[in-house]
């Protein structure tokens, strides 16, 4: 049975940057790092640039809350290789990477960099050469918000409410009566980031719930799941998420009400009839700006 969740595919960081030696605090000023948040950053070094061993710098500290073990982390990424200067991969021009944050996701070095970090900061990191590599690694990692941020809106009256739990998980009730016939696109929160455009890859956290019965039937949210890409505005998810998200902004939180002609259709039989509720915060978007 087809789910949103099944749409996520299993990415992870090159294996070049998952090697090395625990990180250990300190400058590392053979390396400079510039660039905006959110853009592409510059890394200036001498090459071949030498690392004897692992080590982790904070070009700056994010003002939101700090990392916790164990929870789902979303970071774009930058690496080239010590030796050339030659890139390794990198996220900021496709879609950041969601993971939860252990060393068995990771690997123990980047783990140590980053945890206890506060979202919103950017980390430099350098690793020696791991078995069967003859060049260090220059990472730069910017850890990315996991659940919407903005300013609270006031749904109007009649609609589902939403209440979130300390991380930001939302609960869902469902009012008493019959669903509406048409679309709802109701936000709750509004953020400043860029709009939403068709073509691009959104990353989000959702929830979804039945309105016949109130019953979470999918959620990004749940023990051990992450934030989630899809492709928005090209008929490929469901055809209430792209009339519903495309223009809304990214760190926005948009309920939205979906009558089954905009719904799974016959691609889920049993949830085919069901008019849907989704909470869904806006992470990321492909080719943002912010």
């Amino acid at each position: 049975m087809r789910r949103l969740t099944t749409v996520l595919t299993s990415l992870t960081v090159a294996a070049a940057l998952l090697s090395g030696c625990s990180p250990e605090q300190g400058s590392a000023p053979e390396v400079v790092v510039t660039g905006e948040p959110g853009q592409v950053p510059v890394l200036e070094y001498e090459a071949p640039l030498t690392v004897g061993e692992a080590r982790a710098e904070v070009v700056w500290e994010g003002e939101g809350p700090s990392v916790a073990d164990g929870q789902p982390i979303l970071v774009d990424y930058y690496a080239e290789a010590g030796a050339d200067a030659s890139l390794v991969g990198e996220t900021f021009t496709s879609d950041p990477r969601p993971y939860l944050l252990s060393a068995e996701a990771l690997g123990v070095d980047i783990y140590r960099a980053l945890s206890g970090r506060t979202v919103g900061s950017r980390i430099l990191h350098l690793a020696p050469p791991s078995d069967g590599q003859s060049s260090s690694t220059v990472a730069v990692f910017d850890l990315l918000p996991t659940r919407a941020a903005g300013e609270p809106v006031e749904p109007r009256d009649g609609l589902p409410t939403v209440e979130l739990a300390e991380n930001g998980e939302p609960t869902v009730t469902i009012p008493e009566g019959e669903p509406p016939s048409e679309l709802v696109v109701q936000p709750l929160i509004k953020a400043t980031g860029p709009q939403v455009e068709p073509m691009q890859v959104i990353t989000v956290q959702f929830t979804g719930v039945r309105w016949s019965d109130g019953t979470v039937f999918d959620s990004s949210w749940d023990p051990g799941k992450l934030p989630a890409p899809f492709p928005i505005g090209v008929g490929s998810v469901i055809a209430g998420w792209d009339e519903g998200l495309v223009e809304q902004t990214v760190g926005s939180q948009v309920l939205l009400i979906i009558p089954p002609s905009l719904g799974y259709g016959g691609t889920d039989q049993e949830l085919a009839t069901e008019t849907l509720v989704f909470v869904v915060d806006i992470l990321a978007a492909n080719g943002r700006n912010s």
